[in-house]
């Protein structure tokens, strides 16, 4: 499905849903919105059915959870091995998120927590074992989010 696959009530519950998809019930929604509960659930099932929900995510605080380093590991990857890259550093133990980027140099993002400094060498030299090219390694403070407001309606 795409953008254009969305109507208003399908894109304001997307938006409801990015702020807060634990505490955000259906009816909730559905009292906002102006529309039946059961109109709002059918919906939502219709958007993961059609892959435009993916899933529901826990916002982890990793620091509070005793794991001192959240890591961005920025790597190059060959085009052509990019994506298969990409699946096979989701799977080393560690890492937590992995992004493909279109273009540039720094095409693979790699966010991984490690326990201590050797936790995070390990993870880079998996990474390195894979066919990555790591290029930085940064410490993370914090990750802020906020809906993508191009679903709220005005």
């Amino acid at each position: 499905m795409t953008m254009s696959g969305l109507d208003d009530l399908d894109r304001e519950i997307l938006y409801m849903l990015q702020g807060e998809a634990r505490h955000t019930s259906s009816t909730d929604i559905a009292d906002s919105l102006d529309v039946s509960a059961s109109t709002v659930r059918n919906r939502i099932q219709r958007l993961e059915g059609d892959g435009v929900l993916r899933g529901y995510h826990a916002d982890v605080d990793y620091e509070s959870a005793g794991y001192q380093l959240f890591t961005l590991i920025v790597c190059t990857a060959p085009i052509p091995e990019r994506e298969e890259l990409a699946v096979a550093a989701a799977e080393v133990s560690g890492v937590v998120e992995v992004q493909e980027v279109m273009t540039g140099e720094s095409n693979v993002l790699v966010r991984a927590i490690g326990e201590d400094g050797d936790d995070l060498s390990r993870i880079g030299e998996e990474l390195d074992e894979l066919g990555l090219q790591v290029l930085d390694e940064d410490l993370i403070r914090n990750t802020h989010r906020t809906p993508y407001a191009g679903f709220e309606q005005q």
